[in-house]
């Protein structure tokens, strides 16, 4: 998932009140076809941040179901600690959902929701943060459960929840969750139960090298079926920082240490798709900070071998619309899958604070298709904050994107962010359509990968 900075976590503070759901019977023993179907429907459903009330504050989670007909954003779903079931207590500077990832992680059927609260209080541990897992159901998400955090992982500005992951990251048929805390990875191997057992919690770290984790990326890199990792981190050696990340393959015994990718600026998102349809994965790291802020990707491609090679994408690259300004912050979201049905997955790029016709900080989105020797920037596409609303000053459009197949056509759907406005457009056989967006109801933060 991508790690949000400042202004994303402010605009992420949610609230809401909830209607409350019934818990059904397990649709099956089976793994739910789709991480994030949580009413088992076989749609997929999607989750981001919604507002707050004015009597109530402390985080809020929008849940929009998918049916055949498309978004269901007519009955939204609202999911905060004041929702029967959820455990802990809204209080003001709270960030739940903040980070958000999904899975089956009870194995019934239904895929279940993972809200991190990272500046949530515990007793006197300021700042120790929470997780809580989210239970699907027939009707939807009900009920909750908190993931406790194992020593090292919680305790005082721990900021447990810092960023969650799911995945089969050990191959065994069962999703495990990855969770950020204390600036170290944490694998909670599954099944999970709602009275809170899990399998085995295990430290993911570099051994006596200064690592420090802050973002994490899950996905498929090399082809063995087993969900593979990418932490964003740094490394510190005396007084100097070497902002990295580090990629990771799943394996029966857990995660195993792969390469790491040093780069100038800070990584602040990460996404994980098979541009060049080799088979292997290609990892791409958003790095907003870079060239004074004007912002870079850079694609490290997947080979049978691993990570080996990368290409960087900027404002800049032939065939990519507009041109690299300071703060632009090119690359601050990113998100990948296949968009227009040709086998190839392709990236969505958010460039939030692109001043357009004198329009401050309106920002905007660009969609680099995937193809043959992988994405390049003469098939990259300019979408214009227009498609949310007229054309304004700090509207931060492209700060939170998610592509995926919410329609079950093979195409997936582009989900776009904007300041307290999110939309949809459906997937077609070329680009995204633009003159058909479907407003997000109750959107204010950012969606879960």
């Amino acid at each position: 998932m991508r790690r949000q900075t400042a202004a994303a976590l402010a605009a992420a503070l949610l609230a809401a009140g909830l209607t409350p759901v019934l818990l059904a019977a397990p649709a099956s023993a089976a793994v739910a076809k789709h991480h994030d179907d949580f009413n088992g429907d076989g749609r997929r459903d999607l989750a981001y941040g919604g507002p707050n009330d004015v009597d109530r504050a402390g985080g809020t989670v929008t849940v929009v179901h998918g049916t055949a007909n498309g978004l269901d954003t007519a009955r939204p779903r609202l999911i905060h600690q004041g929702s029967p079931g959820v455990p802990g207590t809204g209080e003001q500077d709270d960030q739940f959902g903040v980070t958000l990832a999904s899975a089956d992680l009870n194995k019934d059927g239904y895929a279940d929701l993972v809200a991190g609260n990272p500046t949530e209080h515990v007793g006197k541990a300021e700042y120790r943060g929470t997780v809580t897992v989210v239970w699907g159901s027939k009707s939807g998400l009900s009920g909750g459960t908190g993931v406790a955090p194992v020593s090292g992982a919680g305790g005082s500005h721990a900021q447990f929840g810092g960023d969650v992951a799911t995945g089969d990251f050990t191959g065994d048929g069962s999703p495990d969750l990855v969770v950020i805390g204390g600036g170290e990875a944490w694998l909670y191997r599954g099944p999970f139960t709602k009275a809170g057992a899990t399998g085995k919690v295990s430290r993911i770290d570099k051994a006596g090298s200064g690592w420090s984790s802050h973002g994490l990326a899950a996905g498929r890199t090399n082809g063995d079926g087993k969900t593979d990792l990418v932490i964003l981190g740094a490394q510190f050696y005396g007084s100097e920082q070497r902002h990295r990340i580090w990629s990771l393959t799943g394996s029966s015994s857990g995660l195993s240490s792969g390469p790491s990718k040093t780069f100038t600026t800070e990584p602040w998102a990460a996404a994980i798709g098979d541009f060049d349809k080799n088979g292997h994965g290609d990892i791409a790291v958003g790095l907003p900070d870079q060239g004074s802020g004007r912002g870079a990707v850079t694609v490290w491609r997947g080979t049978s071998s691993g990570p080996s090679g990368s290409t960087t994408f900027t404002q800049a690259t032939a065939g990519v619309s507009g041109s690299p300004e300071a703060y632009d912050d090119f690359g601050y979201a990113v998100s990948a899958a296949d968009a227009n049905g040709d086998g190839y997955a392709d990236l969505a790029v958010g460039v939030p604070h692109e001043d357009v016709a004198g329009k401050v900080d309106q920002g905007g989105v660009h969609l680099f298709r995937g193809g043959s020797g992988g994405l390049s920037g003469t098939r990259s596409s300019w979408i214009p904050q227009t498609v949310v609303g007229p054309a304004d000053d700090h509207v931060s459009f492209g700060f939170s994107v998610r592509l995926r197949d919410l329609t079950a056509d093979g195409r997936a759907e582009l989900a776009l962010a904007a300041a307290q406005r999110g939309v949809v457009l459906r997937g077609t056989s070329t680009l995204p359509a633009t003159d058909a967006a479907t407003p997000l109801p109750e959107f204010e933060g950012g969606f879960a990968d």
